[in-house]
């Protein structure tokens, strides 16, 4: 599977301290800004900021901070005006990365980036030279404890999904990006509760190094995603068992 679900279990764990959580607020009302600006700052009528606000919500963002954030994208009390960036790298074993960031401060972050990329043996790419190898797509993770997985697909495939993968009790539904929103409506309506729907990027192929390259991978991962300007990091490697019980 793509290792999604992993990765998210990963950084869940990880991810439990007030400060981890203090800077993922951060983050999310900084993705909620630009979204917000991309459009009407209202979310019935702003695709990407629905999805925004949902992927808030979903981390018990506190109502009042998701409306700040709208507001202040909407011009009230001011705010910063944020660039989105997407960065390719390499890292350990030829491991591809993409890496999506919000800046105010294009020199600042990508200074950043390539200091974290070169120390773990990595190295930034140019535009072109990984982003080959992912497609940009809806990405929803049904809450399917008790579900049926094959009705569970029916569902989601009759709603529009392209694909549904599943390993153990782990499922992930992918869509067109256009089409997240409509599938997870479906999903809700049929009494399929949803844990997260966002846009991904999702590796044409895996690769499955060796467990101790793949640590390594995760390692840096973890600590490009603990940069403040970046907001996602997505790798083509595959999480094994082997390689979650090394690095949960």
């Amino acid at each position: 599977m793509s290792g999604h679900s992993k990765w998210s279990t990963i950084k869940r764990a990880k991810g439990a301290a007030d400060a981890k959580r203090g800077q993922l607020f951060t983050k999310l009302a900084r993705e909620i800004a630009v979204a917000a600006r991309t459009g009407l700052p209202d979310p019935e009528y702003n695709f990407r900021l629905r999805i925004a606000v949902d992927r808030a919500r979903a981390a018990s963002m506190p109502k009042e901070n998701i409306d700040r954030a709208i507001a202040k994208a909407a011009g009230e009390g001011g705010g910063e005006n944020w660039d989105e960036v997407v960065y390719e790298g390499y890292g350990p074993g030829g491991s591809a990365l993409m890496i999506q960031a919000m800046t105010d401060n294009r020199n600042r972050t990508v200074g950043e980036v390539r200091a974290v990329l070169t120390r773990a043996g990595g190295s930034l790419g140019e535009t072109g030279s990984v982003g080959w190898m992912f497609d940009q797509l809806g990405l929803i993770v049904p809450e399917s404890a008790g579900k049926d997985a094959d009705e569970l697909a029916l569902v989601a495939i009759d709603a529009g999904a392209v694909d549904v993968v599943t390993e153990d009790d782990a499922i992930e539904i992918y869509t067109e990006t256009q089409d997240l929103h409509a599938v997870s409506e479906a999903l809700k309506a049929a009494g399929i509760g949803i844990e997260s729907a966002e846009l991904t990027m999702r590796p044409k192929t895996l690769m499955t190094p060796e467990a101790e390259l793949a640590v390594k991978v995760i390692r840096l991962m973890e600590k490009l995603e603990d940069l403040d300007d970046v907001q996602s990091v997505y790798s083509n490697i595959d999480i094994t068992d082997e390689v979650m019980a090394q690095v949960n």
